[in-house]
């Protein structure tokens, strides 16, 4: 019951959740829902992912907007009300489910929001689905319906979450919707037996879409494939009650159910790599982006915890192998654009994201900074151990820590051309205040890296400027949450898309990968 503020329609509500910062207290706005026109009853399928801890209080903010334009700044939109609590007191609640009214509009009631919590499992497979249907009740009085599908998983309470909604296939009474990827987790929180409800619906401008009917299945069953077990009877149940002779509503058919990836069997081998060139400043000096404060992390310092310690999680021994380039090295002065920041070529692991912190600044006090800043070594390095394990039961990552004045910018471009035939992605994280526009270039996602007339075969470059996630005093990461997003965003879709490319299908468990002589990986 959301407030109407639109004069010929019903609102178009949006939610957007807001987490307080433990030590300045300040809102930092942590994700925002889809926007669902014409409804004042908005069930959203965007869930919000958030670390529970018992002992801390975790305070949180929903606010609620009517969406009136594209325009992604919250002041353009109609406001209509705002919910605090804690993290603590949904999860406290019975089944998990707390009711509060919406306010903050003096004198209006503003109507109730519904927040669930569910503990997410560690399952983190995903997999693709297609549905079709046939002989769909028709709805539409000038022409058939337009149907789409909704799909919701069962609580441990017995009531239902929205997890998908399909495209809308306009005017058939036989649509085919197209193929979706959805996680498992999302699906049925890795339960297989767990009952999945999806409703049909015939959609309308106003929003008030008609129900066709429902089926109920589960991933089990789903998992079967395309066959007669999984051809389901659409029923209303008003109409079966009315109706002696009604059978069904239709049917839906499952087209297509493959597990795309097992994420957790495929081994990842994370190096970091990070920029000791003159560039980035005397280490002496306050100016510098590695100046030793003894009573602060410097902007590297920040930029490898942060993004080391969301890495970590993906790292069963906790082991890292740390690289440095740019810089003269003891004893002779010699310039590396590949040496081990613990000085022992041999064994360059580090132990867990201290150890390389230990490792970074031992090797600041021992090396000179220098240059130039050559990308191309590191990231050709990474690709020698990529191109020798080609069966998608391993995958390299290489994390470059970077002021992003780039020396070699073409030989960086080919080495990307040829890493993207590779089971291989690149991060480059940016510190300080420079503009970056090489690497936005090196980031592929508007044009398509290129090099002598040949483009990369996929997006394999991940950029996010650091200076994004820090407060105003460049002291304070603002949000781990969206940092760990944009981080590790594009992973998934990059291993994918070299898996669909050599029509590689998951095998049960990768064999263990067994490094050859010096590498520099580590897996997790």
């Amino acid at each position: 019951n959301l407030l109407d503020r639109d004069t010929f329609s019903k609102s178009d509500p949006i939610c957007v959740l807001y987490v307080q910062g433990v030590g300045n207290k300040e809102w930092r706005e942590f994700g925002r829902t889809e926007v669902i026109d014409n409804t004042l009853n908005p069930d959203f399928v965007r869930k919000f992912i958030l670390d529970y801890f018992f002992e801390e209080r975790e305070n949180l903010r929903f606010d609620l907007y009517d969406v009136d334009s594209k325009s992604p700044n919250l002041s353009k939109h109609d406001f209509l009300g705002q919910v605090f609590c804690t993290l603590g007191e949904i999860v406290g609640s019975q089944g998990s489910r707390l009711e509060k009214p919406i306010v903050g509009i003096p004198g209006k009631k503003c109507g109730t929001i519904i927040l669930t919590a569910e503990e997410l499992n560690c399952c983190r497979d995903a997999v693709l689905m297609q549905f079709c249907a046939n002989k769909l009740d028709k709805k539409d009085f000038f022409g058939k319906s337009d149907p789409f599908l909704v799909f919701y998983r069962s609580n441990e309470d017995g009531s239902f979450t929205i997890c998908h909604k399909t495209e809308v296939v306009k005017n058939t009474l036989n649509p085919v919707w197209q193929a979706f990827k959805i996680s498992v987790r999302a699906l049925c929180n890795g339960d297989y037996d767990r009952t999945i409800k999806v409703e049909v619906y015939d959609w309308d401008r106003d929003g008030s879409h008609d129900f066709i009917g429902e089926f109920t299945t589960s991933y089990r069953e789903l998992s079967r494939g395309q066959s007669q077990f999984n051809v389901y009877e659409v029923v209303n149940p008003k109409k079966k009650g009315k109706k002696k002779k009604y059978s069904n509503s239709g049917t839906v058919v499952s087209l297509l159910m493959i597990l795309v990836y097992f994420y957790f069997r495929t081994q990842i081998n994370f190096t970091v790599a990070i920029d000791f060139t003159a560039s980035n400043g005397n280490p002496a000096q306050p100016t510098s982006l590695h100046y030793m404060n003894p009573y602060q992390l410097n902007a590297y310092g920040m930029a490898l915890k942060a993004v080391g310690e969301i890495v970590q999680d993906y790292d069963s021994d906790k082991m890292f192998p740390a690289l440095g380039f740019g810089a003269k090295l003891p004893p002779d002065g010699r310039i590396s654009h590949e040496f081990a920041l613990n000085g022992n070529p041999q064994n360059p692991y580090c132990d867990g994201i201290e150890g390389v912190m230990e490792a970074y600044y031992r090797s600041l006090k021992s090396v000179q900074l220098y240059g130039p800043t050559n990308f191309a070594p590191v990231i050709n390095h990474v690709a020698r151990y990529a191109s020798s394990v080609k069966d998608g039961s391993q995958y390299f990552v290489l994390l470059i820590v970077t002021d992003g004045v780039i020396s070699d910018m073409a030989q960086t471009k080919e080495s990307i051309v040829n890493a993207s035939k590779l089971p291989m992605s690149i991060i480059i994280v940016g510190v300080g205040p420079a503009e970056f526009d090489a690497m936005v270039e090196l980031d592929g996602d508007d044009v398509r890296v290129s090099s002598r007339g040949k483009y990369a075969e996929r997006d394999i470059v991940q950029f996010v400027p650091f200076r994004d996630y820090i407060d105003r005093s460049g002291n304070h990461v603002l949000s781990m949450a969206r940092l760990a997003k944009d981080v590790l965003a594009e992973i998934p879709e990059q291993f994918l898309s070299y898996m669909r490319a050599r029509g590689i299908k998951p095998s049960p468990a990768p064999p263990p990968y067994t490094p050859p002589t010096h590498v520099l990986q580590t897996q997790i």
